[in-house]
């Protein structure tokens, strides 16, 4: 990791934007919101916030269910992250040297919102199940056709043109880079600066500041890469004009990673005992049998014991006793990681500001037992339930049977240097049903991409924009058609 002297917050929450750089913008008379509130504004009424609505969180989307989708979570990440804002800028400002003529109280709350609201805008459809698909897709075709005919050699012919760190951005596909790329290129197509958010939203989006060759399992943020060549120049100028680098964090970011810690460790259990996998029972004897020495495990669990007990005496349902007993079970246990993990900033905001602390909030606070136990419970209970197994296996079968398609329509073209020229009818049709803007920005060869970089990042812009029953039915769609 590079070190930095002593960020300044003046850089930090830089409120600039890259399409008006080395411009004083004028701000309209009658616009009251700072630049960070219209961050979250943009964010909020974008079309990828949209679709998150019909993305798995981790249980199959069904009719009228009670569980979280990407978008709720998204949403409670979002609300975690300004109410820890809030406490930092009300509570902590001073200690944390965020000078009053930033207007702290507004923007940083704002910021962690908007930032919370978009960490997984990327993310492909089925869960994290998506990402893995295309990583495998990759991996498997990425093998020369010469001793494999069953791969399609992407790295082969114009493929070997490829540098090492460009094919690892698909053979590694990270949705946090793709949300990256989305904000800053592909959501608006009027001109090349995407949303046009601020450079403070863009670098504490970033939770792995590095590219993909520079990923390193054993640092925390860099366990991952943020964003792909394709956008290695804008994230330079996001770290210039922040005044962060390669490797280095934006503060904001491990509030943001905590939120979603805290939002997946407990709500993910919430909603599998709503869909009756598990039960309140289940969730307090492991703590009390894995973790029950801890202070704070203990007083949730015979907090959580003596909730229950009440709600016997009232005339209620076992189903609405479970309900409402776990309801409140999460509400603790948010409404003490919540406060661990400002504690835990402040306590290590010397390291923090300087780009030397490398870990997790949690992991270093004073719910870290907690923290660990709950989410050692769900990967045990949740995660290898069977109704999951199963999303994710129909996830992976879908998303490599439309990569299959979509990459022999790519490739099925008169003019291999012309992304945009002649094809047969069939692929024609099926190329014509990647995004329009997607096609567009492949097809300009003024990107700076090599021709196989622009027609493998055609794939994966269009599957990770997809929504779980959009890529079910297209892929049913084009099969029809093909015959």
């Amino acid at each position: 990791m590079e070190l930095v002297d002593r960020m300044d917050w003046a850089k930090l929450l830089n409120d600039g934007r890259r399409k008006s750089r080395g411009k004083a913008k004028p701000r309209k008379p009658d616009e009251q919101r700072v630049e960070h509130e219209r961050d979250h504004d943009r964010i909020l009424f974008s079309t990828p916030v949209r679709r998150l609505q019909d993305k798995t969180q981790v249980f199959p989307l069904e009719p009228n269910d009670s569980v979280r989708t990407r978008l709720t979570h998204s949403h409670e990440v979002a609300n975690l992250a300004r109410s820890i804002g809030t406490t930092l800028v009300f509570e902590h400002a001073e200690a944390l040297g965020i000078p009053e003529t930033l207007q702290p109280k507004r923007s940083v709350p704002a910021l962690l919102e908007a930032i919370g609201l978009a960490h997984d805008l990327g993310n492909p459809p089925f869960g994290h199940q998506g990402e893995a698909a295309i990583q495998s897709w990759m991996l498997k075709h990425s093998t020369p056709r010469s001793p494999d005919s069953g791969s399609f050699g992407i790295f082969d012919g114009a493929g070997a043109e490829l540098t090492k760190a460009q094919q690892l951005d698909f053979l590694k596909f990270e949705g946090n880079a793709q949300a990256f790329r989305l904000l800053t290129r592909l959501q608006v197509i009027n001109d090349n600066f995407g949303l046009d958010m601020t450079y403070a939203f863009l670098a504490a989006l970033m939770k792995y500041p590095v590219p993909s060759d520079k990923a390193d399992k054993t640092s925390q943020a860099r366990k991952k890469f943020n964003f792909f060549q394709s956008e290695r120049d804008i994230a330079v100028e996001v770290w210039e004009e922040t005044g962060l680098g390669e490797g280095i964090r934006h503060p904001l970011t491990f509030i943001m990673e905590a939120c979603d810690d805290i939002a997946y460790s407990v709500v993910d259990i919430e909603d599998a005992a709503k869909k009756g996998f598990l039960s309140l029972y289940d969730l307090l004897a492991y703590l009390e049998h894995e973790a029950g020495e801890d202070e704070l495990v203990r007083d949730l669990c015979a907090s959580a014991r003596e909730r229950d007990k009440k709600y016997r005496d009232l005339s209620l349902s076992a189903g609405e006793l479970d309900d409402i007993s776990m309801q409140m079970l999460r509400v603790r246990a948010i409404g003490a990681l919540v406060p661990a993990a400002t504690k835990a900033f402040v306590q290590h905001k010397d390291a923090i500001l300087s780009g030397t602390f490398d870990n997790d909030l949690l992991a270093v606070s004073d719910g870290r037992v907690l923290w660990k136990a709950l989410k050692e419970f769900a990967k045990a209970h949740v995660y290898r339930h069977r109704s999951v197994l199963e999303v994710e296996l129909k996830g992976h079968q879908t998303i490599h049977a439309l990569m299959d398609m979509f990459w022999q329509a790519i490739r099925d073209r008169s003019d291999e240097n012309d992304l945009a020229s002649k094809r047969p009818p069939y692929s024609q049709y099926v190329y014509n049903r990647i995004s329009e803007n997607y096609r567009r920005i492949a097809e300009d060869s003024d990107n700076g991409m090599p021709i196989r970089y622009r027609e493998l990042q055609l794939i994966t812009d269009m599957i990770s924009g997809m929504s779980d029953s959009y890529a079910i039915s297209l892929r049913e769609e084009l099969e029809r058609l093909r015959g």
